[in-house]
Order: C-alpha cells, then structure tokens, then sequence
C-alpha cells in the first residue's frame, strides 16, 4: 500500500504540470496579425435613379369633335410631322367657307370703295373703314384655317408612342389626352445624392469639368454606354437632405424607356487610402474597433472611424497610424491586455487571400 503513494504523487505532479502548460498556452495564444495598407483606390458609389426621356409630352386635341381616324399603334416608332390623328373636319371646312366669303365680299367693298375714292367721291375715313373690313376679313380665315389645321395632330418630334387613351368615333373634348410621346434619343437620369457627398464632388479639384457615370439596369447589367452628370439642382431637399442630380446617357439602340429604374454607378478616387480587412474589426453598441498590438504584445481595443465600405476592406477615416499592428485572426478568444504570440503576415498577403482586393 505504501508504494502506491510514490507513485499517485508523481501521477499527480506530471498532471499538474500539463494542467500548467496548456494554462500557460491559452493566456499566450499565437494569432496573426498585420498592418494596414496604404495605396491609391477606386470606390464605387451606387445611387437609386429613374429614367427619363429627354422630351416626354402629352399629345391633347385642341378641338373638340369626334376622331375620325387613328393612324398609328402603341409603341410605335413615328417621326416629326408624321399624321398621328384626325377630327372630323366637317365643321371646321365649312367655317373656313363661310369666312374666305365673307372674306371675298370685303375685298370686293375695298375695291369698290377704292375706286370712289380716287374719284374723291367718298372720304379717306370710308376708305380705311372699307379696308379695315377686309383684314379683318382675312384674320377670320387666317382663323378658320388653323382650326381646320387643329384636326390634323401630327407628331411634333420623333419619338415613341405610348398608351392610346381614346378610341375611333369617340367623342373628343377640347384638351381630351389622346397619348403620350417619348423622344428617347438621349435619356435623362436622375440621381439623389447626400450633402457630404455633394460637398466631397463640388471641392475635388481633380475632378473632370464632365463626370462619367455608368448605369445599372434593373436586370444587374451595366447599359451600354457612359454617362455625363451634367446638372445639379439648385436647391437640397429639406425632408431628406439630398439633392438632385442628372446623368445624359446616349440610347440610340432605344433600350432604354421613360419611366425605367436603375442605379447610377459613381467611380470615386481615394489617394493614399488606408485600407484594412473588415475581418479585422468587431462592433461594439454600433462603433467599430480593432485591437491593435503594442510594445508588449498585449492587444489593445482602439476605436476606429470608417470612411468607406469595399467587399471584404474598410477604408478607414482615423484611428489607426501606418505602424500600429492589428490583430486579424482570433478576436473572440482575446481580451482587452490581453498578451499574445504574434504571427506576422504581410498586407499584401492578406489581401491577396481575401475573395476581392481593393482594386
């Protein structure tokens, strides 16, 4: 019994001194850490827009009467001058008889009245009366014509024709909407943008004098061709602290259409950008921070301000020197002081084992 003590003691030693080492390697765990990496970058911001043709009007009668004939279809192609409708002209050719008449009796009273007066038989007045007769006369065709022009709606542009709000034999109101047409040669796009941004475009003194834009339709493809912002509006929205923005985009294979949604897709350059992996950061009550490793190897918690979001990197605003070295692997199995063994990896192999790089 009494050489049984021997050897439970040296059991209970040697279980002791594991017990002391594998204490020994959870304080002082071996985890990777980097520096943050400062190159030039491209961000690129994306904003809700909608899609507006260049002209898009509302084609209404301007005289009343029952459409005679519809010479075109929905979505059609027409072009400028091109005969779209017709009222039924009854009414308005016999107006136009009735004052190119009255129009011809003037004209012969003014003749007559003119050949009196060479004679000095009637005054200078009953001449002036006799042609002031007449042009009016004349202003009354002039008038009746260009009702009888009215009947004939013709397209004013070249463009697509859209819904038809009104059907043959209908009765039409003077102003009664007959359809709508889009010029889509060149779309507008327009965009909001937040006031920091606004402010970070106006003041980027490297900015091009025209800004290229591309736009994302809402399948997820890009369109085709570039866009230039060309105007700002001149006043911000008081509600959302926006304002408003619009790209020209040229559409000469007319893929584009009033009325569509996208996202304007804005290339912004970042000089010197300091750019480290999300991974590396963690939350806390909606600040985000990093422990960056001193002197000592102990992790400290540092907070950090971010500057802009890429797949996989933060660019980041302050908080972090190009020295400080930042933990990337292991964050949940340390504390704040807590001392660690450091494997040291290179930015640019951190970044090249992330799924994107920052270019």
């Amino acid at each position: 019994m009494n050489k049984l003590i021997p050897v439970i003691g040296l059991l209970f030693l040697f279980a002791t001194s594991c017990k002391h080492e594998e204490k020994k390697h959870e304080t002082t765990p071996k985890l990777q850490v980097t520096k943050l990496i400062e190159k030039d970058t491209i961000i690129t911001r994306s904003y809700v827009s909608q899609i507006h043709a260049m002209r898009h009007i509302e084609l209404r009668t301007l005289e009343s009467g029952y459409l005679q004939k519809i010479y075109v279809d929905e979505g059609q192609n027409v072009t400028e001058n091109q005969l779209m409708f017709s009222i039924k002209p009854n009414l308005y050719q016999a107006d136009l008889q009735k004052s190119a008449a009255e129009a011809n009796v003037a004209n012969i009273e003014y003749k007559n009245t003119k050949l009196l007066a060479d004679k000095n038989i009637v005054s200078a007045n009953e001449l002036a009366l006799a042609e002031a007769k007449l042009d009016k006369a004349k202003a009354e065709v002039n008038m009746a014509q260009t009702h009888l022009n009215f009947t004939k709606i013709q397209a004013p542009f070249n463009g697509i024709m859209d819904h038809l709000h009104v059907r043959e034999g209908s009765f039409l109101e003077e102003g009664e909407l007959l359809t709508t047409l889009s010029d889509n040669s060149k779309m507008w796009v327009y965009f909001n943008v937040p006031e920091s941004e606004y402010l970070d475009y106006v003041t980027d003194t490297t900015r091009e004098k025209t800004k290229k834009v591309s736009l994302q339709m809402a399948n997820g493809k890009k369109f085709l061709h570039d866009g230039v912002v060309e105007v700002i509006e001149g006043e911000f929205n008081n509600e959302t602290g926006n304002i408003e923005f619009r790209a020209t985009f040229p559409n000469q294979e007319s893929i584009l259409r009033h009325g569509q949604t996208g996202n304007i897709l804005m290339e912004v350059p970042y000089k010197n950008a300091k750019i480290i992996p999300q991974k590396a950061t963690f939350e806390v009550l909606d600040k985000k921070y990093v422990y960056v490793v001193n002197e000592k190897n102990e992790v400290e918690q540092r907070e950090i301000t971010i500057a802009e979001e890429l797949p996989y990197l933060y660019i980041i605003e302050k908080g972090l020197k190009n020295t400080d070295m930042i933990l990337i692997d292991g964050l949940r199995k340390v504390r704040n002081g807590e001392k660690i063994e450091i494997d040291y990896k290179e930015p640019s192999e951190v970044l090249s084992n992330l799924t994107l790089s920052a270019e």
